[in-house]
């Protein structure tokens, strides 16, 4: 404002020309004359800076569509679902199909109504390296994740998620999970989707057993599957980052519900979220696409069709017979308890085992019992055969 009434009163008062005051002060002819009439009709005051917003936009949405949109927003995030801009444009075009605002428009007005908080700090997209399967089945990302019940005892939850489509195949509630359970679960996941060419985990004890030199049972699984088994780097969870960020999804989901009292109750709760983010939830990384539409879009990746060809399983361990004259041994993720005889209860022996192949050898060398174990039966001993 100082500078509209210094020029009006360079003109009026000096008696300067519009011309040369608009050349000395850098600014239009047509704007100081318009200083001018302003002045001459209101004084002063009238020089005040008016706003260009115009009397009225055709083109703005009304205001209860504007309502619509910020209810939709508070109910998906009450429900702990996604609640961006492209979520509830998706939600909006299925009720409203042709008079659906734009996600731009949507953006402002939840910008406007206070919803969105400016974030600067957050990594730019453009620094992240991606990587996705090309096909459904090319690759499944397994890991765990921890839940409390309503009594305070903890749970696990695994959660196993296709990587082209981010189809959650399998999300199964445990008080602890255990190897065999992991198992259980690909198979249970694989009767409905297929079995994948890979699967990808972290290092975690059910997953892989080579710190104890050794190979649990979804390796062995793997191997006879002929599906290729791949780990994540010990402490780089982002190899594994699909389903790390899944997990987020999840819990978010489970906060905003009645905590579960039982493992019944959060499955129940598991269920429900699968179903709605295979299905309804539009996916970001998918083209705002659910993963069920990709996932049935294209042609699934298989395992190999022979086994993979591995080294052979060899491991070396000491042990003492029991006084039931048995022996333990690890297989598969089950503990089998191999009958030597009583006679030789207290001694000290050396395990040699070569893939099904179990000889239990005394330290003077004598060879005490010879076993085949066959994962159907338990173990078999060849003396006994």
């Amino acid at each position: 404002m100082e500078l509209a009434v210094f020029l009006v009163k360079s003109v009026l008062i000096e008696h300067k020309s519009v011309a040369e005051v608009a050349a000395s002060h850098d600014v239009s002819r047509s704007w100081l004359y318009e200083l001018l009439a302003r002045y001459r009709e209101g004084g002063e005051e009238a020089l005040v800076s008016r706003s260009r917003r115009p009397a009225s936009s055709p083109s703005r949405i009304s205001s209860t569509l504007e309502d619509e949109i910020v209810a939709l927003r508070k109910s998906l995030a009450e429900e702990g679902l996604d609640a961006g801009p492209h979520t509830i444009h998706y939600h909006l075009q299925k009720r409203r199909r042709r008079s659906c605002p734009s996600v731009a428009t949507i953006w402002r007005v939840l910008s406007r109504r206070g919803f969105v908080s400016p974030q600067p700090q957050k990594r730019p997209k453009s620094s992240l390296r991606r990587f996705q399967a090309d096909l459904p089945n090319e690759l499944w990302q397994a890991d765990t994740t921890h839940w409390s019940l309503a009594d305070g005892s903890d749970a696990e939850i695994l959660n196993m998620l296709d990587d082209h489509s981010r189809l959650l195949v399998a999300s199964r509630a445990f008080g602890t999970t255990k190897a065999p359970d992991v198992v259980v679960t690909f198979r249970q996941a694989a009767e409905h989707f297929g079995f994948p060419a890979a699967v990808l985990t972290d290092n975690g004890a059910i997953f892989t057993a080579e710190s104890r030199n050794g190979r649990c049972v979804m390796e062995s699984e793997c191997i006879l599957l002929g599906i290729d088994y791949k780990h994540s780097r010990p402490y780089h969870p982002q190899t594994c980052g699909k389903v790390e960020r899944f997990h987020q999804s999840l819990k978010r989901y489970l906060a905003r519900q009645p905590r579960a009292r039982t493992l019944k109750e959060l499955q129940t709760q598991l269920d429900a979220f699968r179903a709605y983010y295979n299905n309804e939830r539009p996916h970001r990384a998918l083209g705002r696409r659910t993963p069920t539409s990709v996932f049935a879009s294209r042609a699934k990746a298989r395992p190999n069709l022979a086994p993979l060809e591995v080294e052979g399983h060899y491991r070396v361990r000491r042990d003492r017979i029991d006084r039931a004259g048995k022996v333990t041994l690890r297989y598969r993720s089950e503990l089998l308890h191999l009958g030597v005889g009583r006679a030789h209860a207290g001694e000290q022996v050396i395990l040699l085992v070569e893939n099904t192949e179990v000889r239990v050898v005394g330290v003077d060398g004598e060879l005490l019992a010879e076993f085949r174990i066959d994962p159907a039966r338990n173990y078999q001993s060849k003396k006994q055969a």
